[in-house]
């Protein structure tokens, strides 16, 4: 333990306001830390789901009218599966559409995948909780659908099921159909498709990793497409959807604010608490360093029992901001305005690495910030402070 381990563990440190203070610092970061991972993992996985992380689309950028279909088994397809990050290509069919029931008109984006078919009856859709509630449309009801091209051709589709769409405030409505349904509605063979939309692992999904890779399976293409297939390009979800990035590098940016915010407030915290410390043991620093105590050696005393203050605040901190961060992920009890926050939920992640982080920074900050009162060490004089007592 060594001596000042010993007469740290002898004084009577009373903070118990100071570790309340510090552990609400640590509950107030962590969550901001969870909620921010929160954010990100679920507006990256929904706009995966809905336009995958990069699609490979027509070079007229027209693939929701079901004039440019492009092949299902092209030449570049094994070179762009086998670029690093890739985790799937699949093969999807887009087709801009306007549903009616009963007397309520509204303009969708149907989309065709491979998937939406297997088990399900053709002509089979499943629809956003938005439109489900426009339409009036639940499981097993029944709507017509209209696709303008050189004649408008109908279809009346089936409600299979209605999906939560967390993105509620993007205009897009995606109807999910069966892709053969929607080959048969452009009049396209099964080897045409609209576009490609590819899957990256997790740990690609930043906006520069994604941009990164998209150039990759854009010179994929470029290199191995054959003079006879329709020519094809690569977009990010990144170049699509500027706004939800900038977004979220925002939604980050003040997460480093609360950090540094609630850092500052609990080492100033601490910096008082400590400073009562030393006042009420002001005699005891005139005689340790009448017993020839160095200046330094006093200072790691009160460092130590400071520390075990901000170690238990931190514990307290973390542990709540767990239990939280649980009983949110389950219930969802606190709820957003979709319009402002894209979801209807205050999403949380956990993320080990990142709240370690966290405290790691926090802790280091507030010790460095404790080193200030410490100072005053230097000034005591025994002389006075031991005659005194």
């Amino acid at each position: 333990m060594g001596i000042t381990g010993f007469i740290a563990g002898r004084l009577r440190f009373r903070g118990g306001m100071a570790a309340v203070l510090i552990a609400v610092s640590f509950l107030v970061m962590i969550i901001a830390v969870s909620v921010s991972s929160g954010f990100r993992k679920e507006i990256r996985d929904v706009l995966a789901e809905s336009a995958g992380d990069i699609r490979i689309v027509p070079t007229n950028l027209d693939w929701v009218s079901g004039n440019t279909p492009i092949e299902r088994h092209p030449s570049y397809l094994p070179y762009v599966d086998s670029v690093p990050g890739v985790a799937s290509v699949s093969p999807v069919v887009y087709r801009a559409g306007i549903v009616r029931k009963d007397d309520i008109v509204h303009g969708v984006l149907f989309k065709g995948t491979e998937d939406r078919q297997e088990g399900q009856p053709p002509l089979t859709v499943s629809i956003p909780e938005r439109l489900s509630s426009i339409l009036g449309a639940g499981q097993g009801d029944t709507f017509s659908a209209y696709f303008v091209g050189d004649r408008v051709k109908a279809r009346k589709f089936t409600v299979g099921s209605v999906y939560d769409d967390i993105a509620e405030a993007d205009d897009r409505l995606v109807v999910y159909a069966g892709i053969s349904d929607l080959q048969r509605i452009d009049g396209w063979t099964e080897d045409q498709v609209s576009a490609f939309e590819i899957i990256l692992e997790r740990n690609y999904r930043s906006e520069n990793i994604m941009s990164a890779v998209s150039s990759e399976v854009g010179a994929a293409l470029l290199a191995h497409s054959s003079d006879d297939e329709a020519p094809v390009l690569s977009l990010s979800t990144a170049d699509e959807n500027p706004q939800l990035f900038d977004w979220l590098s925002l939604i980050d940016f003040n997460v480093l604010f609360i950090i540094a915010l609630m850092t500052v407030v609990a080492g100033f915290n601490m910096i008082s608490g400590l400073l009562i410390l030393l006042f009420e043991n002001i005699s005891r620093i005139g005689i340790l360093k009448s017993l020839g105590m160095t200046d330094s050696s006093i200072v790691k005393v009160f460092l130590r029992a400071s520390s075990k203050i901000v170690l238990k605040g931190m514990l307290a901190g973390n542990a709540a901001a767990f239990l939280f961060c649980i009983v949110q992920g389950k219930t969802r009890f606190l709820t957003l305005d979709p319009e402002n926050y894209f979801i209807s939920y205050v999403p949380v992640q956990m993320e080990p690495l990142k709240i370690l982080a966290a405290d790691a920074a926090a802790y280091l900050v507030i010790m460095l910030l404790l080193l200030l009162p410490s100072l005053f060490i230097s000034r005591v004089d025994p002389a006075k402070t031991v005659k005194a007592d």
